[in-house]
């Protein structure tokens, strides 16, 4: 890629950059929230049409004017939202990427390829299962496979660990290197700086749609790629001050609920919250986190047990009720229910909020409030946007889930619910985030964090409970000796 460069409503998304890939190599291409890292892709992959610059392979230039030409030229692209039917199967899936997919019977025609690839690359994959009962792990392989199939010599993976289990992680990266020895060419667009180091032969790093740096992995270090993000130095260790607990907020006593597919994911779990903490829930990904979390902000209802906040029975009454009474969230998934899409920012920074007499008189909203209100997120919480006019779904993930951050704090709650509020950051803003939510401890507010990196939980948390399978393996004091077993614990293999 010879200086490319793409803007949208004036602002530069990507500006003169030049990228090369070499046959059989990893490269890595890293930046903050924002940088212009996946745009630089999408016009590799076709999505968009660059302002200027020359895409080359093989020394040959070319132009890829839609995603069916770039398939065409080698390039293969999978998405950090995977791009699969959920109600089809997974033969089916590939069988509609497939680019020599016959019309008649095509399953079967295509069968013996994708077990061909699968064996290649070592998938264990039931290709009769409907993609919604797919771990994400195994949507990822589906994926991976459409481009295999379709004969990408160059493959580009977008944010492909932001939704994996540590285990998924590991096998992620072993078809990774089995690619590379085959002679695949792999960009790897991450966050991560432990999984760029690990992985990439090499590293570009883009600051603001252009290029701050590059080097080869083995010649720097994590620190080194951190100055080049965001432009200075990141403290990878936060000291979280001792802090004497006030009285109880949240109690949860025998707490039982149900998942979507009929069965119970919350298993008579139990446990109390005070002023002045940070109390941690770990576990790997599907073990009842996501359903405890919606259950005690109003999302999902509760079979059985008990939620006070204050000692006021808040059990299955309505989210807007429960933000009432001091409860703030912010969800797992950010996009489906953290915001409105088609909504401008000024909308989503008030949303649970519009009915306040601050931002609304009588019937009307009072405009400009929220709009002063919206600014004041904006650039306390450093949401990269041109406009507080703009719709929501054009900024990046990171934005969004600082916008969203800012909105649930701005009010001061005495408890905020938050399910992985430093997904799919940068290392500028998860550093940025963390010390927020220790502030917020400080305050006297109370946080419970639902969390699947445990530096996270280590840097942050008083106390932290270990779920597997819906129950509390154990609740540890930060102090514990017996942290050395989280690992067990995680995995089942331990109770205390």
């Amino acid at each position: 890629m010879n200086a490319i460069s793409k803007s949208f409503h004036g602002i530069h998304a990507n500006q003169d950059i030049n990228l090369v890939v070499e046959s059989g190599e990893i490269l890595g291409l890293l930046g903050e929230n924002g940088a212009g890292k996946t745009t630089l892709m999408n016009i590799l992959y076709g999505l968009y049409q660059p302002d200027s610059g020359q895409i080359k392979i093989n020394g040959n230039p070319i132009r890829i004017n839609n995603p069916v030409e770039s398939i065409t030229h080698g390039i293969g692209m999978v998405h950090q939202h995977f791009m699969l039917i959920q109600n089809h199967s997974v033969i089916e899936n590939i069988a509609l990427g497939y680019k020599d997919t016959p019309f008649f019977f095509p399953k079967i025609s295509i069968r013996k390829k994708v077990e061909q690839f699968s064996k290649q690359f070592d998938f264990h994959m039931d290709t009769e299962k409907k993609v919604w009962q797919l771990s994400a792990g195994e949507q990822q392989r589906v994926e991976i496979i459409k481009a295999l199939l379709n004969g990408a010599d160059l493959l580009i993976l977008d944010e492909p660990t932001s939704v994996l289990t540590p285990l998924e992680i590991k096998e992620l990266i072993a078809i990774m290197r089995e690619m590379k020895a085959k002679g695949h060419m792999i960009i790897f667009i991450s966050h991560k700086l432990d999984e760029i180091m690990d992985i990439c032969d090499r590293v570009v790093v883009l600051q603001k749609g252009k290029i701050a740096g590059s080097a080869d992995t083995r010649n720097t270090d994590k620190k080194a790629l951190a100055r080049m993000m965001v432009g200075r130095d990141v403290v990878f260790n936060i000291n979280r001050e001792r802090l004497t607990r006030g009285e109880r907020v949240l109690s949860i006593e025998n707490l039982n609920v149900f998942g979507e597919k009929g069965f119970q994911v919350v298993k008579n779990i139990s446990f109390d919250l005070f002023k002045n903490e940070i109390f941690g829930i770990a576990g790997v990904s599907g073990n009842g986190q996501r359903e405890l979390a919606e259950a005690i902000t109003g999302i999902r209802p509760i079979a059985s047990g008990k939620v006070t906040i204050n000692g006021k029975d808040i059990t299955n009454t309505s989210p807007r009720h429960i933000y009432d009474n001091g409860v703030s969230h912010v969800p797992e998934e950010r996009i489906r229910f953290g915001i409105a899409p088609g909504l401008f920012l000024y909308d989503n920074a008030i949303l649970k909020q519009h009915h306040l007499k601050k931002f609304s008189k009588r019937y009307f909203l009072n405009y400009s409030q929220v709009k002063h209100h919206t600014n004041t997120i904006v650039d306390r919480f450093k949401v990269s946007t041109h406009s507080i006019n703009n719709q929501i779904r054009n900024l990046s993930g990171g934005n969004i889930q600082k916008l969203i951050l800012g909105r649930e704090i701005s009010e001061q709650p005495q408890l905020l619910v938050a399910s992985h509020p430093t997904y799919g950051l940068d290392v500028g803003a998860t550093e940025f985030l963390r010390k927020h939510l220790l502030h917020l401890r400080k305050q006297g507010s109370s946080v419970l964090l639902f969390s699947e990196d445990l530096e996270e939980i280590f840097e942050l948390c008083d106390r932290v409970a270990v779920i597997f399978q819906g129950e509390f393996m154990a609740i540890l004091d930060s102090d514990d000796e017996r942290f050395s077993d989280i690992g067990l614990m995680m995995a089942g293999s331990k109770r205390i």
